[in-house]
C-alpha cells in the first residue's frame, strides 16, 4: 500500500526544514498545507518557502491563486487526492506538511459533501458582512442554525458567512450538511507531530516575525490594501499591518499584536491537534527518529 506522511504543526516550530529533510529521503514532492501560503505574493506574512527551497524541491499548493480567490477545504480534499493518485505511481511514500488543521483533516478523514455556494449568494453574504458587521450576521446564524451556532467559533467571519451563505442558498441549516463520517483512503497515513516547549516556540515566533519586518512586510501589505476585505487577508500578520497603515495602531503596537495573535493561533492548532491520538509528537531536531518511526510504519503495512 502506498504511504502518506503528514507532517504537522503549530506556526514557527520548524515544519520546513523537517519536510526537506524527510523529501529528501524519500525522494518526493511536498504538498504544502497551509491555507495563506497558496496565495501569489504573499510571501513574507506566510512565510512561504523561498525560491531556493522550491527549487530543490516540487512543492503542490504554493503561490498558486491570487489573493481574490475563493478557495475550501472540499476543493483542497479534491485536488490532494487527484495529485496523490498520480504520483503514488512514481512516489509510494508522498509527504504533505502544514498547520492548516481544517486541510489536514479534509484529506485524512475526509470532509462533508456540502454544496458548493454559488457567486451571487457569496457576494450578497460579504456585502452584508461589509454593512452589517460580524456581530448582526452572527445574530442571524443563531435564529437560521442554533446548533451550529452554539458551537461554532462566531468571532470568526469566515466560519459565521460561509455557514449562512449555505443557509440562504439551500434553505436548511448548515449543520444538516455536517455528517463528520469518516472516509477511508486507499493509503496508509503516517502522521508525525511537531512541538516544542511552549517558551522556546515562543521565542522562535518573536524571532520569526521581527524577521518579517525586516524582510519588508509592511511594504507586502501595503501592496494589498485593495484586496483587503477578501478572506486571504483576514490573517494574522495582514490584518495587523493593515490596522497600522489605517492608523488605528502604531507599529510598535502592531508589531506586538502580530506576535500576541500567532502565540494564540499556534495554542489552537495545538489544541486541535492534541485530540487526534494518530499522531506521533517529535522534536524538530529527532529527523532520525522521524525517519525511523516512518520507516518502522511502512514496514508493518
Amino acid at each position: 500500500m502506498n504511504n502518506l506522511v503528514v507532517l504537522i504543526g503549530p506556526t514557527a516550530v520548524g515544519k520546513t526544514d523537517t519536510s526537506l529533510a524527510i523529501a529528501s529521503y524519500y525522494g518526493c514532492p511536498i504538498i504544502s498545507a497551509d491555507s495563506r501560503q497558496m496565495y501569489n505574493g504573499m510571501t513574507i506574512g506566510t512565510a512561504m518557502p523561498t525560491e531556493e527551497v522550491l527549487a530543490r524541491h516540487r512543492h503542490y499548493f504554493v503561490g498558486q491563486l491570487s489573493p481574490g480567490d475563493y478557495y475550501s477545504a472540499a476543493r483542497y480534499e479534491t485536488e490532494v487526492l487527484e495529485i496523490l493518485e498520480k504520483e503514488f505511481r512514481h512516489y509510494p511514500t508522498m509527504l504533505m506538511s502544514g498547520g492548516s488543521m481544517m486541510y489536514i483533516d479534509a484529506v485524512c478523514k475526509g470532509i462533508d459533501d456540502i454544496p458548493t455556494v454559488d457567486e451571487e449568494t457569496r457576494a450578497m453574504v460579504l456585502e452584508k458582512y461589509a454593512i452589517e458587521g460580524l456581530e448582526q450576521l452572527a445574530s442571524e446564524l443563531r435564529i437560521l442554525d442554533p446548533e451550529y451556532y452554539s458551537q461554532a467559533d462566531i468571532k470568526n467571519p469566515k466560519r459565521v458567512m460561509h455557514a449562512l451563505e449555505i443557509c440562504y442558498m439551500t434553505g436548511k441549516p448548515y449543520s444538516s450538511f455536517r455528517t463528520s463520517n469518516r472516509k477511508e483512503r486507499p493509503f496508509n497515513i503516517i502522521k508525525i507531530g511537531l512541538r516544542r516547549e511552549r517558551e522556546e516556540l515562543y521565542e522562535r515566533i518573536g524571532r520569526r516575525v521581527d524577521m518579517m519586518i525586516e524582510q519588508g512586510l509592511i511594504e507586502e501589505v501595503k501592496r494589498f490594501s485593495h484586496l483587503k476585505h477578501h478572506n486571504s487577508l483576514n490573517t494574522v500578520g495582514y490584518k495587523e499591518i493593515f490596522k497600522y497603515l489605517d492608523g488605528e495602531w502604531d507599529l510598535p503596537f502592531a508589531i506586538e499584536k502580530i506576535k500576541q495573535n500567532t502565540r494564540i493561533y499556534s495554542r489552537k492548532q495545538m489544541t486541535w491537534f492534541r485530540k487526534d491520538e494518530d499522531i506521533v509528537w517529535f522534536h524538530p531536531n529527532e529527523i532520525e527518529a522521524i525517519i525511523k518511526h516512518i520507516e518502522c510504519r511502512i514496514a508493518i503495512q
